[in-house]
């Protein structure tokens, strides 16, 4: 839990308004190109042993949610495969040596999940260091901000989003689902444009719907072998991915709309993960978290 929820704070002012103070950068984005950095809860998030001896394989985990998650959960006491993009070891061996400093087991999977075949390696690679899988989180995202609308996108990017969003969803499941015991979790991560889509991330959004939609058939499908799955649906988080593709004006503003009138830190995302992947979530499944500000997602 991190320290901050022990103190009654204004969550209006509780963190800065990124953005403003930063410029586009390359995708996919690391952590050191920023200007504002954002927080991972790394000085803040403390652990209860509630996810003591689990083993746990995080998407995305290099940096923002994933890279949140991870040191969450090895504070809780999991050890964590994180996977990411091979340009990204640089955040990913960070997000390792935060694991490692908790005390737990970090390993370090450099993939392309729009690939079926390197899906599967990830699952074979989770079940070959720790021995079983006790929680997936699918939280890999791609997104590419278009304001020249449903022109501008072509089936290049089209097919980027759907590949990395839905399909390696799918096939992450897939592979893991046969490895997982009663008990077990799948944690994905939806969003708020599901529900209220921006026009500029038509594509983007139509991805996170169809998350939230297989997020609700696979918990209902699950049950009978005692699986969890859940989402979170955050609303606008400070990521690398954010300046890495998003327009200079669009990111001045970011976050504005939420009606906390801020983008979220990675940090305030992360006990969400944890409840779902802990015991305290056990009578939840097929659900829908939204963490947006005060954006509604229904």
């Amino acid at each position: 839990m991190s320290e901050n929820q022990h103190t009654q704070q204004d969550p209006t002012q509780q963190h800065p308004q990124p953005g403003s103070g930063d410029s586009t950068v390359p995708y996919p984005g690391r952590t050191a190109e920023l200007d504002v950095r954002p927080d991972h809860g790394e000085q803040t998030y403390r652990g209860s042993g509630r996810l003591e001896g689990k083993k746990a394989v995080i998407t995305g985990g290099d940096s923002g949610i994933g890279r949140a998650t991870a040191i969450a959960f090895a504070r809780e006491g999991a050890d964590v495969l994180i996977v990411h993009l091979p340009e990204e070891e640089q955040d990913a061996e960070e997000t390792v040596r935060w694991i490692t400093e908790a005390g737990r087991q970090a390993v370090s999977v450099a993939a392309d999940l729009r690939d079926e075949q390197q899906c599967n390696a990830v699952i074979d690679r989770a079940v070959a260091e720790f021995g079983r899988l006790d929680i997936l989180v699918s939280n890999a995202a791609y997104q590419m901000s278009q304001d020249k609308g449903l022109e501008g996108i072509s089936t290049e990017q089209f097919d980027r989003v759907l590949k990395t969003n839905v399909y390696a969803l799918f096939w992450l499941c897939r592979a893991a689902v046969p490895r997982m015991e009663p008990g077990s979790v799948i944690i994905t991560t939806s969003s708020v444009q599901a529900f209220q889509p921006s026009p500029h991330l038509m594509d983007y959004a139509a991805s996170k719907a169809a998350i939230v939609n297989f997020t609700k058939a696979l918990g209902q499908q699950l049950t009978d072998r005692g699986i969890r799955v859940n989402s979170v649906a955050p609303g606008p988080v400070w990521t690398p991915l954010i300046p890495a593709t998003t327009s200079e004006e669009k990111l001045e503003s970011f976050g504005a709309q939420a009606p906390l009138g801020r983008a979220a830190q990675p940090a305030e995302l992360a006990p969400f993960y944890v409840f779902l992947a802990s015991q305290e979530s056990s009578y939840m499944t097929a659900e829908v978290l939204g963490v947006t500000g005060g954006s509604p997602i229904t």
